[in-house]
Order: C-alpha cells, then sequence, then structure tokens
C-alpha cells in the first residue's frame, strides 16, 4: 500500500497534519495505537479543563468524571468522522519506521513519499527511592476513568500540570501540598504571574513549597510521605493519602524507529530544523516528540500545517515566533511575547503598564478574584511586545495580544478599538491607554 504521507500518532498535531495533507488532495495514512485525540484530548487538556470547570466542594467525583468522558467522547468521534470524510485511512496498532519511506503496523508494510512522526509525549519521572509506590500517580492515572478522589495529595512539580492539579484538588476540598524544585511556580512564566497564582492557592488552603528538593517517597496505600529538603537546606516530609508525579514530560519515541532508521536525537527527542526535518531525507517531525519545541497542543497543530505546506512545497502558513501559554488556575493565567525581564535582557527598553480587576465592572459582578492584564510595550516605538494576564477569561484574552503582537501593533492602535462594556477585555484597552497617557 502506498500512499502520499504517513503519519505516526493521532494527537492534534498527527490529526490536524493528516487533515491538512487531506484537504489538499494527497493520499494519507495515519497510524495511532491508541486513542484518536493523543493525550491532548483523551488524558490531558481537555479532561483537565473538564474536571476544573464541575470541581467544587459540592460536586460529585462521579459525576465530573462521567461528564469529562462525554467530552472527550464527543470531541473524538468528531475527529474521527473528519478524517473519515477527508479519506484518511487509519490505522490502529504500534507503528515501526523501517525506512524514512516505509512504515510497518500489524504486520504490513505502508509505503509513503513523506513519513511525519508526531508521536507526542508521555510523563517523565524523577530519578527517587519509593517513585513507584503505589498510591504515586502520574497525571494520566488521574485523569483517565473514574479517576481517583484524595483527601489529601502532594504534587511534586510546579509547573503548569503541577498547579492546574492542585487547582481543580483544592476545589474539592482536598489538603494539597506542592513541592517545586525551582524558586517558583510557572517557572517559565512571568515573575509577578506565579506570585499572584501562589498566593491565590495559599487562599485555598495549598501549601506551595519552593526550592524543595524531593528525596525520597515511602508509606503505604493512603499514608505516603514525601521527604525532602526546603530553600535552607532543612528536611521537610510531606504526608499526604496520595502522590502526583507532575514532573513534565519527554519525547515518545520509544520502539519507533528499526535499527536501520537513526535519527538524530537529543535526550530522546528528535532533531528538527525549523521546518520540521529530521536528520533523514523525508522524515519530518511535529510536536512534543520535537527537542526543544515548546511542548502546547496549539504548537503541534501549527506545525502540522507548516510541515504539511513543505512537503507541498507551499511557504508556510503560520508564523511560530508568537506562541501564548495559558494555564487554566483560578483566575486563568496566560502569556505571549517578551516579559520586562526578557526584554531587559536582550537591552531593549520598555515600558509597561497595568490594569487591575479590581477597577474592571464585569469583574466585580463576577466576584472574581484580584488579578491584573500587563502590557509590555517597546519605549521608543510603543508597539506591544509581550502581554502577561491573571484574570478572567485571560486565555481567551490572550489571541487578540497575540495578535497584536504579531502585527506589530501599538498601544495606541489598541487604544482606538472599541472594547464592549462591561467585559473582562476592557482590561486589555484599560492597560494600553495607560502605555498612552
Amino acid at each position: 500500500m502506498t500512499y502520499d504521507v504517513a503519519i505516526v500518532g493521532g494527537g492534534p498535531g498527527g490529526y490536524t497534519a493528516a487533515e491538512e495533507a487531506a484537504s489538499r488532495g494527497l493520499s494519507v495514512v495515519l497510524f495511532e495505537r491508541d486513542l484518536v485525540g493523543g493525550t491532548c484530548l483523551n488524558r490531558g487538556c481537555i479532561p483537565t479543563k473538564a474536571l476544573l470547570h464541575d470541581a467544587t466542594p459540592r460536586a460529585s467525583f462521579t459525576e465530573m468524571h462521567a461528564r469529562k468522558q462525554a467530552v472527550v467522547d464527543q470531541l473524538r468521534d468528531g475527529i474521527e468522522k473528519l478524517l473519515k470524510q477527508r479519506k484518511v485511512t487509519v490505522v490502529r496498532g504500534q507503528a515501526c519506521i523501517t525506512s524514512p519511506s516505509i512504515v510497518e503496523c500489524g504486520g504490513q508494510a505502508y509505503e509513503a513519499r513523506d513519513i511525519i512522526i508526531a508521536t507526542g509525549s508521555v510523563p517523565t519521572s524523577i530519578p527517587v527511592p519509593g517513585i513507584d509506590l503505589p498510591d504515586t500517580y502520574t497525571s494520566n492515572d488521574l485523569l483517565e476513568g473514574e479517576g481517583v478522589m484524595l483527601s489529601s495529595l502532594v504534587v511534586i512539580g510546579g509547573g503548569v500540570i503541577g498547579v492546574e492539579f492542585a487547582t481543580m484538588y483544592a476545589q474539592l476540598g482536598t489538603r494539597v501540598t506542592i513541592l517545586e524544585a525551582t524558586e517558583r511556580i510557572l517557572p517559565p512564566l512571568d515573575r509577578e504571574i506565579a506570585q499572584r497564582v501562589t498566593m491565590h492557592l495559599k487562599k485555598r488552603g495549598v501549601k506551595v513549597e519552593a526550592s524543595a528538593r524531593v528525596m525520597g517517597i515511602e508509606g503505604e496505600p493512603g499514608a505516603m510521605q514525601v521527604h525532602y529538603t526546603d530553600r535552607r537546606g532543612n528536611q521537610g516530609v510531606a504526608e499526604a493519602e496520595g502522590v502526583l508525579v507532575a514532573c513534565g514530560r519527554r519525547a515518545n519515541t520509544e520502539g519507533l524507529f528499526s535499527p536501520a532508521v537513526q535519527p538524530e536525537l537529543s535526550r530522546g527527542a528528535l532533531v528538527c530544523d525549523e521546518a520540521g526535518r529530521t536528520s533523514e531525507e523525508h522524515l519530518w517531525a511535529i510536536g512534543d516528540v520535537v527537542a526543544g519545541t515548546i511542548q502546547l497542543a496549539h504548537v503541534a497543530e501549527a506545525q502540522a500545517r507548516n510541515v504539511v505546506a513543505y512537503i507541498c512545497g507551499d511557504e508556510p502558513p503560520v508564523e511560530m515566533g508568537i506562541i501564548p501559554s495559558c494555564a487554566y488556575t483560578s483566575p486563568e493565567v496566560a502569556s505571549v511575547g517578551l516579559t520586562a525581564d526578557e526584554a531587559k535582557a536582550r537591552g531593549i527598553a520598555v515600558r509597561t503598564s497595568k490594569a487591575l480587576t479590581g477597577a474592571n465592572g464585569k469583574c466585580l459582578v463576577e466576584e472574581s478574584e484580584s488579578g491584573f492584564v500587563k502590557l509590555v510595550a517597546d519605549a521608543e516605538t510603543g508597539a506591544i511586545l509581550g502581554a502577561q494576564l491573571v484574570c478572567p477569561r485571560a486565555t481567551d484574552l490572550v489571541a487578540e495580544l497575540a495578535l497584536a503582537i504579531s502585527l506589530g501593533c501599538t498601544a495606541t492602535q489598541i487604544t482606538r478599538v472599541i472594547h464592549p462594556h462591561p467585559t473582562v477585555s476592557e482590561l486589555v484597552s484599560s492597560a494600553a491607554r495607560a502605555l498612552v497617557c
């Protein structure tokens, strides 16, 4: 069987590449060993947000997970129908690339002119004693099926995954402790965002230990102890019914290549050029499996569209230099472009402004927690270089600011756009006006 394009992995990057290639008239075969939709749909972005939406002390844990599953099933069904409409051949099973033009699966060989690898990532662990004990979970464990309800939880890792789980369980009434190895939670984001989120977590009773080095885990089911050293070097013990290991994710390349195919790897991830080409001709990669990429579903989708364009000899349609990041805490968090510290490190003189949720009518009506929209602008031209948001709808508002940065808009140009009242979007225009005045 011969195709124009073979795609290994049916997550956001894989199914987007399949749909894009098929819409251009290419014949496509897509390999998926588990469920179409990948981690994001089945064990990541979507189920986490569905659970966060419903999590309150009065919520039924069983009903929460049932609704989560209904949302996931509906979206997966839509993707599968779209692939069928596009006449994409979907092959279930573990695929192995045996040459830059051959993929084997289920004892059959499939030939393709180009192969796109979109196998994503899997949860990573840490080399400490007790990491494999019962009641030590990964994010997959807590999202699949009916989940695991816990009266107390230690979260090892204060990145986006860890903080979102801490938020969800705290909203259910669980006693939560976060142990983060770096000096603050949410390390990739702006320092002020991390400070504000830490404050809100503590208001919910979450204990946050930054600069905490985990030494080991011990105990028995229902009574676990995580031993760590704090920022001062003192020994500490965090006790809980269960432990979530949320220390990031690593590229999923296990069993992907035969000995005859050896593309360049960096710590298990595929090394690619800006176009997505690996070191093997006609072998491409997108998403979390790519070394150095930002592990976000929308990044994988954008890379998918660009790689298919390159395969077809066209210019890439998506600009990859401006990537919004989001965290679905309460309130939500989002960031795009440069922070003031990053601009300073690059020698760029900037001006910043901030609009507070306490002065926004919609935020007051909804009794939202304290937050802000902060803009970073070039001191000379007024062009928006970055934005950091901690407020309701932050994950939606950030798209406007990403567009503004992409188009080179100035703060003055943003103020010329009427933002409806009363809405949270007025925070954007207020922050822009503060830069102009």
